[in-house]
């Protein structure tokens, strides 16, 4: 099989909106139902509106706990919703029944930070050792965000959303240590402090953006060349907005070289049951 190296994502997560078109508004659970059987392999982003979406991180047993504690030192880009125990398959309350080796579009498989495969069913790799992490995801708040009147280019055009790989260092706790992922939106001028704020109430999802403006202020050259995901589809007038994101692990996996982790494909992430407003708070992000 050939495998896609980290960064290229720019041919390979490009959403299939013949794919998409059609379960784009039903429940997590049917959505799941048909990822399980195969129907559907696409980036997540605007389905099931009204949903948390969640990053997915899996670890061998015996470094599940720094991990765990890498996140709760690390909470912009890796917030927390819920943890499994070791060989445990099913998420829980964020999503009854769901399994978690069968249930997202497209996993990753990573050894000694190399990345090994890209396959739609982890079940050959899952083992009873290992530890599962769902971390928030940014498409939460999306919905939120159209309400609210800002535009998402990424959907507009059928694109992945724009991934990069920053010069700002996560906390490092034992073993894992390495940059930050973030995620663009071109956002109109007029429209950013309205962005950040409707963001801004769901911290469990990244909440505000780290950075809004000049890319190269966090180490990014050329955002027509994303690490992750499409090239973004900005408009006159619009100013990149950058948030935190989920895809942090993988960066730190390449950077620090666990024995094998197992996560989702950049854009393919795990739908919960949980409706996003679960995560609306008023604390800033």
């Amino acid at each position: 099989m050939s495998v896609p190296s980290p960064l290229d994502d720019r041919s390979t997560s490009r959403p299939d909106r013949a794919t998409v078109a059609e379960p784009i508004g039903r429940h997590p659970r049917a959505l799941r139902a048909e990822i399980r059987a195969g129907r559907f392999a696409g980036v997540t982003s605007g389905l099931a509106p009204g949903f948390a979406q969640a990053n997915l991180a899996v670890l061998p047993e015996a470094l599940a706990a720094d991990f765990h504690r890498f996140c709760l030192e690390n909470p912009k880009p890796c917030p927390l919703l819920a943890v499994t125990g070791p060989g445990q398959v099913d998420p829980g309350p964020v999503a009854a029944g769901a399994d978690l080796r069968t249930d997202v579009p497209r996993y990753r498989i990573y050894r000694e930070g190399t990345l090994e495969a890209e396959v739609a069913d982890a079940t050959a790799w899952w083992r009873d050792d290992l530890v599962a992490f769902l971390l928030g995801c940014s498409f939460t708040f999306e919905s939120a965000l159209a309400r609210a009147g800002i535009p998402l280019r990424h959907l507009e055009r059928g694109r992945n959303v724009a991934m990069y790989r920053t010069s700002v260092a996560c906390r490092p706790v034992g073993p894992f240590a390495g940059p930050m992922v973030v995620s663009m939106r071109p956002t109109p001028r007029a429209l950013v402090d309205q962005a950040v704020a409707v963001s801004a109430r769901f911290p469990e999802a990244h909440g505000a953006p780290i950075h809004v403006g000049d890319p190269a202020g966090i180490g990014i050259a050329d955002l027509e060349r994303p690490d992750w995901g499409d090239p973004p589809a900005s408009e006159p007038g619009d100013v990149p907005v950058f948030w935190a994101c989920g895809v942090t692990p993988q960066a730190v996996a390449l950077a620090s070289k666990p024995s094998f982790l197992i996560t989702h494909a950049p854009g393919h992430m795990f739908l919960t049951d949980v409706p996003d407003t679960r995560f609306e708070t008023g604390a800033a992000g």
